[in-house]
């Protein structure tokens, strides 16, 4: 996790027509120019198209998506997850609606992840996994150390139910932005986190609901427990498989 603030890269962009007139728009710096002169009034009043090219090669798109490595501005997480958090709360009824919509914003991510993480992690990896704790390992590893750059604390069966599975992560990186006011003190934003767990057990073929809770403890007073229940059709195909 990296403290230097990323800027868009885009490269330079330029005016087929006329590429030193100081006309357009620039998505890194803005405004070529804020005034129209006699010449660039000439080129829109002539309505010729105007092309924009990219002159750099180095954006974004272009990057290796194998390539791992972070490139994450902490800041920058921490200011765009408490707007997330902010909106989904106005959008919101009440605790239980907040946290399905983070966790539906979650879900998404979690999709998506699954398929990048086992990209970047090459053959190891490559092979799809067809047990429960063959899964749970991939997401509590590689999955979790993707996205926030170190693996999750713990990974446990419940003693009392077959289809429950807990991931534990003591210091969860989104609970550490946010400070929950006293009316929403059940609140635990880790919802999101769950929503990315669900997302990528589905898309690897485990329906299940996932849900976060609080259960801090001395020196961890974040500590978050990710309660994940398998359906039922989950634990028959296991067993056949054994």
């Amino acid at each position: 996790m990296s403290d230097n603030i990323i800027l868009p890269s885009i490269g330079s962009l330029a005016l087929s027509s006329s590429q030193d007139s100081g006309f357009g728009y620039n998505p890194a710096v803005g405004a070529n120019s804020n005034a129209i002169s006699e010449e660039t009034s000439a080129l829109l009043l002539s309505k010729k198209t105007i092309n924009v090219s990219i002159l750099s090669s180095s954006t974004i798109y272009e990057r290796n998506i194998s390539k791992k490595g972070t490139e994450i501005n902490l800041s920058s997480l921490s200011f765009l997850f408490c707007e997330i958090v902010s909106w989904a709360q106005s959008k919101s009824k009440g605790i239980q609606d907040l946290e399905a919509r983070l966790n539906g914003l979650g879900y998404q991510i979690g999709q998506k992840y699954l398929e990048l993480t086992k990209l970047r992690e090459g053959l190891k990896y490559g092979k799809r996994e067809t047990k429960i704790i063959d899964i749970l390992q991939f997401i509590h590893g590689p999955i979790w150390k993707t996205i926030f750059g170190k693996i999750a604390n713990e990974l446990e069966k419940s003693q009392d139910l077959e289809n429950e599975y807990m991931i534990i992560d003591n210091i969860p990186l989104v609970s550490k932005f946010i400070s929950v006011p006293k009316d929403y003190g059940n609140l635990n934003v880790s919802a999101f986190v769950a929503g990315i767990i669900e997302g990528a057990l589905d898309s690897a073929y485990f329906p299940a609901e996932v849900s976060a809770h609080s259960v801090p403890k001395e020196g961890f007073p974040l500590r978050t427990v990710f309660l994940i229940k398998f359906d039922q059709s989950v634990l028959d195909r296991d067993e056949i498989r054994r």
